[in-house]
């Protein structure tokens, strides 16, 4: 039975893809999820697997050519063995595996078995920019009944965490890739119902490790062939890798920029710019070693390598290696700082009159309202007004101009016992106090429950973010890419202060003071407009007489 193969929808905002090159030819046999040709969109350049194994029978789009999403670029003519279809359990692995995986591919035939009536579960893709997921957490497991939506398995994404539910009801009769395994979108992680194969993955999986180091042997005394073990301690595409081998490159040299660490393919370009193809610079230092015991008939030579290590004795303590939220965290915030030209400007904020109208409407407001009163809506209320003000604030770089942005997309920062998260309240100009304030406590809500949709963390335009709830006076927050500007808010403190009356007297009194922090982005604003907008912020809290409701 022919199969479609068809341009796939690559993100939200996404409807249409190049073709730039096919990896097969007409009466090419293909496995599946193998990659079959390559894409390029506005957002992003691709490899798209094959959607079933069998041999390529027609390209119906021909190389160079643009096409919608979901036209039929060729068809795949299923062959029907059950060796087509045995890579699927490697396609899923992550990359880290990739080599070891390769050779146990034929003991896998097995696998088919559940094609049939089990139904498949698959990574899903939770944004327009993002085509891998980690499993971090398996809910069910093997032999456990799942009911339609109830949530199966957690992962994390360059974006967002989530669990993920089930697409069928009946019973998890497979896990194909186990927590902690990164794998691409679409990739099939799992089967609901057919035949129960309780130890087919488990059995692969520790199974794969032994041929991997029997090739890994070889590897170390050729010098060309550095890409057995490129994919074992680096993270990137399947297109990044192809360029690799292409090129006869180890990735093991190349600086990853993305997230995590990963390898882009405009890194590779960069590298093979500077070096060219098969001269990864640091790899001939890594041969010497091998070079020298082989002149030197002792096996004992090889041995004074040892002792180098110890030059940096390793202290007492637990190495624990980074989360997938931390490692996204860590990169982001290091190119936040490499991009950005951080300015932070501080101001004391006389809270009192906000303070007292809280404590005199919180438990009425509660009641109409259902949702707790906070001092966030009312920062953000006159952050949002003051951002109408100063469309410069709300602005962020893109290449050498200035994009003012449409909307005002409020993020706010929420503190998870696993790492940090900003929900984004979008187009925020156009909700009452109310509507800002059930924002907020929603957002809240689903991002310590792992409930949040991707396009809720992102296309922020500001971001508030309020450490002061733990005491701390003031911060110097990072701005949170592209945005230009981040508020940071301070803890709420009593505090002595001069007060002049209307008649022009000046008194001591307790105030209720807070201090607000302005980072922001001095390439394309000035500290003259970041002095006047936390002025009028300043002005809009401290003269509070919005209704909130």
């Amino acid at each position: 039975m022919p199969t479609d193969v068809i341009m796939p929808q690559m993100g939200e905002s996404i409807f249409e893809g190049t073709i730039t090159k096919w990896l097969k030819k007409p009466g090419d046999t293909v496995q599946r999820d193998e990659p079959l040709f390559e894409i390029s969109t506005d957002k992003v350049d691709a490899e798209i697997p094959s959607p079933a194994a069998g041999v390529l029978s027609e390209i119906k789009i021909a190389e160079g050519a643009t096409v919608q999403i979901n036209t039929v670029v060729g068809v795949i003519n299923e062959s029907g063995s059950a060796t087509a279809s045995a890579p699927t359990p490697a396609a899923a692995a992550p990359s880290p595996t990739a080599p070891a995986d390769e050779a146990p591919a034929a003991p896998a035939p097995a696998a088919p078995a559940a094609a049939g009536p089990g139904t498949d579960i698959v990574m899903p893709q939770m944004g327009e920019s993002i085509f891998e997921g980690t499993i971090t957490k398996w809910l069910k497991q093997v032999g456990d009944s799942v009911q339609r939506d109830e949530p199966l398995f957690e992962i994390s994404t360059d974006k967002v965490d989530a669990e993920i539910p089930s697409p069928a009801a009946g019973v998890l009769s497979e896990i194909k890739v186990p927590a902690g395994n990164t794998v691409q979108i679409n990739t099939v992680v799992g089967v609901i119902g057919g035949t129960a194969r309780v130890s087919a993955a488990p059995a692969a999986t520790p199974a794969a490790p032994a041929p991997a180091k029997t090739e890994a042997a070889p590897a170390a005394s050729a010098p060309q062939a550095p890409a057995a073990s490129v994919s074992e301690d680096v993270r990137s595409s399947p297109l990044v890798r192809k360029m690799a081998k292409d090129n006869n490159l180890d990735l093991s040299q190349v600086q990853g920029s993305g997230a995590g660490g990963r390898i882009t393919k405009n890194d590779v370009t960069s590298f093979l710019e500077k070096h060219g193809a098969g001269s990864a610079a640091p790899a001939p230092a890594a041969a010497a070693p091998v070079s020298t015991p082989a002149a030197t008939p002792q096996p004992a030579a090889a041995k004074p390598a040892a002792p180098a290590a110890p030059t940096t004795p390793a202290l007492p303590g637990e190495l624990v290696p980074l989360s997938r939220m931390r490692s996204i965290i860590a990169q982001r915030m290091v190119d936040s700082k490499h991009t950005n030209a951080h300015v932070h400007t501080v101001f004391k904020i006389d809270f009192t009159r906000i303070v007292k109208i809280r404590e005199k409407e919180k438990s009425k407001y509660e009641q109409r309202n259902g949702v707790k009163l906070t001092y966030m809506p009312f920062i953000s209320r006159a952050v949002i007004a003051t951002l109408r003000k100063m469309p410069i604030v709300n602005a962020s770089m893109e290449g050498d101009a200035i994009r003012y942005h449409k909307n005002i997309n409020i993020g706010i920062a929420v503190a998870l016992d696993w790492g940090l998260i900003v929900p984004v309240i979008k187009q925020a100009e156009e909700r009452s106090f109310v509507g800002v304030a059930r924002a907020i406590a929603d957002l809240a809500e689903r991002a310590r429950g792992k409930k949040l949709k991707p396009d809720e963390v992102g296309s922020g335009t500001f971001t508030i973010t309020n450490p002061g709830i733990f005491g701390e006076q003031f911060g110097t927050p990072i701005i949170n890419q592209p945005e230009s500007a981040i508020l940071g808010v301070g803890g709420l403190f009593k505090e002595p202060a001069v007060v002049t009356n209307e008649d022009g007297t000046d008194s001591i009194a307790i105030r209720h003071m807070i201090h607000l922090t302005l980072g922001f982005d001095h390439r394309i604003i000035d500290g003259a407009d970041a002095g006047k907008f936390m002025v009028e912020v300043k002005k809009y809290l401290e003269n509070w007489n919005e209704d909130i409701g």
